[in-house]
């Protein structure tokens, strides 16, 4: 699958979601992450933020696409994530 993950995490544990998230990801933005994922790895990935963040203080969102066929991505202004394009 598909997915597209933003998060807004406190300070003093973001270096650890975004390492962590980076073995799984692809960065694209501050705090956006896109990748193919299997269904496992995804799993993991949730257990492994799980792990790391406070969930009364910090939120992540994933959105999944089964299908990239009909999405598109536009980037307006400066592209700062990695070289590599998904949609």
């Amino acid at each position: 699958m598909f997915v597209i993950l933003v998060y807004d995490i406190a300070e003093k544990r973001v270096a650890k979601v975004l390492k962590k998230t980076r073995e799984y990801l692809y960065w694209v933005q501050n705090s956006v992450f896109e990748g193919e994922i299997s269904e496992a790895n995804y799993k993991k990935l949730k257990m492994e933020l799980r792990r790391i963040i406070d969930e009364k203080e910090d939120s992540i969102i994933v959105y999944q696409l089964r299908t990239t066929k009909y999405s598109s991505r536009e980037i307006i202004g400066l592209y700062k994530g990695s070289d590599t394009s998904f949609l």
